[in-house]
């Protein structure tokens, strides 16, 4: 696919660190130009521009996209994947944490998208690419929080997908698995044991590891461009075959 996104132009939210951090570089690598929006656009890979936002924030998103779409000299692909994480059952976030985190992880595509559609409705080739979850159709454990907001997320997309499918804009998701990124990171360093908490991470996924940032990078790549002008309203799994396998434990 090298080169497959020549002339087109792509925005990332969150796109300074795991997941958006290499998305951003595989877009650009595919020959796209390529923007992102984060708390803190620094360390970005080479030739992507950098534009300071907080997807909470209405007017400071429209600004950051409509400069970003400026800059690209307009859009062809955004890639909703500015998140935050929570960690808990529903007893142990305040009303005050679940409006956080729903407003970053579902508003904050809703802001986003609303200021980038009147530039992907200018493009032959507009696609939206929302970073969802595995906790959107699978219950996991102390994550009560986390998985009502990828599970909205999920819903969001295929009703993003619906609405604007005439208009000539697909929208579709990613659900990645347990991603080794510096949120997951940061959940291991707080555990008890961190060792053995990465072993359960790792084990829960049939491949026996965590997916790396790259592998969910090259998944929404893919959705992205044109090589997938029939794909929308779509969920695409990255996640070791968590979903949908379910494998006999191991001979001993």
């Amino acid at each position: 696919m090298s080169g497959g996104l020549d002339g087109l132009r792509a925005l990332v939210t969150g796109g300074a660190s795991g997941i958006g951090r290499a998305t951003a570089r595989l877009l650009r690598e595919h020959g796209a130009e390529v923007a992102v929006l984060d708390l803190s656009p620094s360390d970005l890979p080479a030739g992507v521009h950098g534009f300071t936002a907080d997807v909470g924030d209405r007017e400071g998103v429209t600004g950051a996209v409509t400069a970003a779409a400026t800059a690209l000299g307009g859009l062809d692909i955004l890639v909703n994947n500015a998140g935050i994480g929570a960690a808990g059952t529903v007893e142990d976030n305040d009303d005050d944490e679940w409006r956080r985190v729903l407003d970053v992880n579902v508003l904050g595509i809703v802001r986003t998208t609303r200021a980038a559609l009147p530039h992907l409705r200018a493009s032959a080739h507009a696609s939206v690419v929302n970073t969802c979850s595995i906790a959107a159709t699978a219950g996991l454990p102390q994550r009560a929080l986390y998985s009502a907001s990828k599970g909205a997320v999920l819903a969001l997309t295929l009703a993003m997908a619906a609405d604007h499918v005439h208009e000539g804009v697909r929208v579709n998701c990613v659900n990645p698995g347990t991603v080794d990124t510096p949120w997951v990171a940061r959940l291991l360093d707080a555990a008890d044991d961190p060792a053995a908490e990465h072993a359960a991470l790792s084990a829960r996924q049939p491949i026996g590891r965590l997916v790396t940032a790259d592998e969910v990078a090259a998944a929404i790549v893919h959705l992205a461009g044109p090589q997938s002008s029939a794909v929308t309203g779509t969920a695409l799994p990255v996640d070791g075959g968590m979903a949908s396998l379910r494998l006999r434990p191991r001979a001993r």
